[in-house]
């Protein structure tokens, strides 16, 4: 399994689940801040936009922090890191796993830039309702998923500590606990660098 990745990007996440999996895997650098860097030709079958992270597994070629994370905890972590295909809280996890590329990023976005998104109309509601989400997906907590720490934090986890870094997590109890969360369990810091 090969895993193409750059510091401080998304590509932590890949490789923070990857550590979590305790698989064998290749970490393959890819300079994406080079516009005139030449790409391997099998990153860029993985991922056609050359972005990282992305993953060769086989025949599997794929990019998306998400959709890798989901792929690694049901290929090979035996459903402890995502609850099965059938289980009933695997549509809970799905959205959890999913609300970092599809809510977090967007309304980060909208904070950075100072607009104002259309809270009916925007897909993400808007940067306070985002927060407001977050926080109470975690009231049932440590973990998104309770007592069980899963796919979905390493997407989650990583997104409070982006959230943190880049100055946009507002006061909260609730997330600034939940960003030290992932430092405590070692990967992701050392992923990220």
């Amino acid at each position: 399994m090969k895993l193409y990745w750059c510091p401080r990007t998304r590509a932590a996440r890949a490789l923070w689940m990857a550590e979590e999996l305790g698989r064998p895997y290749e970490r393959v650098f890819v300079d994406i801040r080079d516009p005139d860097a030449e790409h391997d030709p099998d990153f860029l079958a993985a991922s056609p936009m050359g972005k990282v992270p992305a993953l060769v597994d086989g025949e599997v070629k794929m990019a998306e922090s998400a959709a890798i994370c989901l792929y690694l905890a049901d290929r090979y972590s035996s459903g402890e890191l995502a609850p099965a295909v059938d289980a009933p809280e695997r549509g809970r996890f799905l959205y959890w796993l999913f609300y970092s590329p599809g809510v977090i990023e967007p309304a980060m976005m909208e904070k950075f830039t100072g607009s104002e998104s259309n809270r009916s109309s925007a897909g993400w509601g808007d940067f306070p309702t985002m927060i407001e989400t977050f926080e109470k997906g975690l009231a049932s907590g440590p973990w998104i998923m309770g007592d069980r720490f899963t796919a979905a934090d390493v997407m989650l986890g990583s997104s409070a500590v982006f959230m943190r870094m880049f100055k946009v997590l507002p006061e909260s109890p609730v997330l600034e606990a939940y960003a030290d969360r992932p430092l405590k369990i070692g990967s992701f810091s050392a992923a990220s660098n």
